[in-house]
Order: C-alpha cells, then structure tokens, then sequence
C-alpha cells in the first residue's frame, strides 16, 4: 500500500515525535519507549498506570485524527493471521533481548546520549538493511 510522501509530513512527524518524548521526559522523568510504557502498564503493581494507558491510547487516536483528516484510512493486511502473530511474539522477545525498542533506543537513547542505545539503533538499522537485501535480491521477493 503506496503511502504519499512529502519532506513536510515527515518533518512535522519526527518534530511531533520528538517534542511528544522531551515533554514526557520533562514532565514525567519517563521515556518514550512504547514496550516500556507497555510493560509497565501490563506489570501487576502499577502506581503510574493511567499515563501509561493514555499514552497507549493516543497512538492509535493519533493515526485515526490523521485519518479522518486526510479522509480516512485505507488498511489492508493480506498477512495470514498466524504469521502476524508470530512477527509479533519475535518482536516482542527482540525488545527484551535488546533492552528496549526502536523508539525508546532511537528516539530517545541517542537523544540522551546513550551509548548502549547508540549501538542498538545502529544494530537495528544493519540488520534491517540486510533483511531487505536478502528478501529482494537473494530470495527473489518483491517485499
């Protein structure tokens, strides 16, 4: 599904994304790594769950508000389900394994300096330069 882009729409989203993880850093000490926030919210002692779960729902509102003012959204998953599942239970134990996500390491480690979130990012971005190389031009995939 063809997605049209402009410099000014990807601009103005990573300045939102950006400004979104400055001011929870700044107002909540937090950081703006969604299985973070996630895992927090979904703990079974949870003093800070209500930002947590606000900050969740907002992600999907946010994509519906762009929707609705573009016109809608056109969604179409032609993924078999349990394939679905499966790249989410990888990503799921990537996360863990990596000790965050690509936003909590891209977005906000390399904001703050990180190191350890420095190499993860570079780590991440390799090997998915070398997944799409292997689909396209090894294994003859389109993707």
């Amino acid at each position: 599904m063809p997605t049209p882009f402009t410099p000014f729409t990807a601009i103005l989203g990573g300045l939102l994304i950006g400004c979104a993880a400055v001011l929870l850093l700044l107002v909540n000490g937090r950081i703006a790594g969604i299985s973070g926030i996630l895992g927090g919210a979904l703990a079974r002692r949870c003093d800070d769950r209500t930002w947590r779960l606000l900050f969740l729902l907002g992600l999907p509102l946010g994509a519906l508000a762009v929707g609705a003012l573009r016109g809608g959204l056109e969604i179409q998953v032609s993924t078999p389900l349990p394939v679905l599942i499966g790249a989410g239970l990888l990503v799921g134990f990537g996360t863990r394994l990596g000790g965050g996500c690509t936003s909590g390491h891209g977005v906000c480690g390399i904001g703050r300096g990180s190191q350890r979130s420095i190499v993860a990012t570079a780590v991440f971005m390799l090997t998915g330069a070398l997944t799409v190389f292997v689909v396209r031009h090894l294994l003859g995939g389109a993707g």
